[in-house]
């Protein structure tokens, strides 16, 4: 596979309106445990070419209930353990419907704080991916008090390779991937991960190229977040208004060979400094540009400049 392939070119369609609506597009359905999916209905929808599953989230959970669980009740501890217990079980039954009824398969690692290589270990050992199955590390933004940092991420991707013999792909919002692309020579594993991008709009026009991504490899594009009873962008049958539904840049059979990924992209050059200030400071950025814009405007001049 090669790794110019995870990322499709302008006739993916990153630039057309709703372009999940096209025949040919190939739609993935994300899930947790909590997603309610009526098989039968979802496999009618012929868009639909795989899923990927929640698995681990953070590290793995205690079986020794007695003692300190980072302030639970005991009582807690033995429901959160059976929670856990039921939610792999739920896991391995997807899976195999899944697979059974000729969808993609993969699994995302929910990034916390703490040792990123105990989060990887704890990952592999839930999702145990098959060499056809995507592997994902969802890094759902860049508060490391709730999340992983970017430097324990890059040990977490590290390790996945060095078990698996690939890279994961790298789940983001708008924000993190952008800085994460600014600052890519201070990360240049995560920023040559294909990239998962949730955004939920209409379409994605103006965003890439960003850093190494010069196209999505899978696009959040609906959620909870701004799918209702009322109005959603796209309803997949068979689930309800909670389920994440993402885009392909590829169509489905193109899909299909470069789905388990697992190469990182080219490296890229580092943007300017003038970008780097804008990211890290956009509100003072801004202000000091129209400071300026006011103050060269009150210099008298020969206006030939």
């Amino acid at each position: 596979m090669a790794a110019g392939l995870s990322l499709a070119g302008p006739s993916a369609g990153a630039r057309d309106a709703a372009p999940w609506n096209r025949q040919d597009a190939a739609l993935i359905v994300d899930a947790y445990e909590m997603n309610a999916i009526d098989w039968d209905a979802l496999l009618t929808d012929k868009r639909i070419a795989g899923m990927i599953s929640k698995a681990s989230d953070g590290l793995p959970e205690v079986f020794d209930c007695s003692g300190e669980h980072r302030g639970d009740t005991v009582a807690h501890c033995k429901t959160m353990w059976r929670k856990y217990a039921v939610s792999r079980e739920l896991y391995q039954t997807r899976k195999f419907i899944a697979k059974q009824s000729g969808l993609l398969w993969g699994a995302y690692h929910v990034a916390r704080p703490g040792n990123p290589v105990d989060q990887a270990n704890h990952f592999l050992d839930y999702a145990e991916p098959g060499p056809d199955d995507l592997m994902v590390l969802d890094l759902e933004g860049l508060d490391t008090d709730q999340f992983m940092s970017l430097s324990d991420a890059q040990i977490f991707a590290g390790h996945i390779r060095t078990r698996t013999g690939r890279y994961p792909i790298l789940y983001v919002n708008h924000a993190t991937a952008r800085y994460i692309a600014a600052y890519r020579q201070i990360y240049p594993v995560l920023a040559r991960l294909p990239i998962w991008y949730a955004r939920y709009k209409p379409d994605v026009g103006g965003t890439f190229p960003m850093g190494n991504w010069q196209q999505y490899f899978l696009w959040q594009f609906s959620s909870a977040s701004n799918c209702s009873t009322r109005r959603c962008p796209y309803r997949v049958p068979g689930t309800l208004t909670d389920i994440d539904v993402n885009l392909a840049s590829v169509n489905r059979e193109e899909l299909k060979a470069i789905w388990p990924q697992g190469r990182l992209l080219p490296p890229g050059d580092p943007d300017p400094p003038l970008i780097l200030a804008k990211i890290e400071l956009p509100g003072v950025f801004d202000r000091l540009i129209a400071a300026d814009t006011i103050i060269t405007a009150a210099i008298p001049g020969d206006g030939g400049r």
